[in-house]
């Protein structure tokens, strides 16, 4: 009788980069550290800038919509790398397919 075990890889499940709060993967992490950036800037609003309580309270709000906006608008259920491509086509125009070559440009092309 055979005593070896065999083992072989498989793939039994999609990997997948795990849920907090409802979010994705690391995204988790995005919203903790708006919602810690959004203290500190309450805090320096409120001690060091002596602004009053509605107005550091509003700007607190700032960096924690932003990271919201981030990670709803461009991260949460899109594919991956969807965000870089959103600013690649905002800065370039560009596509979000590869760019197509003029047929004179193709290096197989003959004339």
């Amino acid at each position: 009788m055979n005593t070896e075990l065999r083992l072989t890889d498989t793939n039994a499940a999609s990997d997948s980069k795990g849920r907090t709060w409802g979010l994705d993967g690391g995204l988790f992490w995005w919203l903790v550290g708006g919602i810690g950036f959004g203290i500190a800037v309450f805090f320096i609003a409120l001690v060091l800038l002596k602004s009053s309580l509605s107005a550091a309270v509003g700007s607190a709000f700032v960096p924690v919509t932003l990271c919201l906006t981030y990670i709803f608008g461009l991260r949460q259920g899109k594919p991956p790398g969807y965000d870089c491509d959103i600013l690649e086509h905002c800065l370039t125009s560009g596509g979000f397919g590869p760019e197509a070559e003029h047929p004179s440009q193709h290096p197989l092309y003959e004339r």
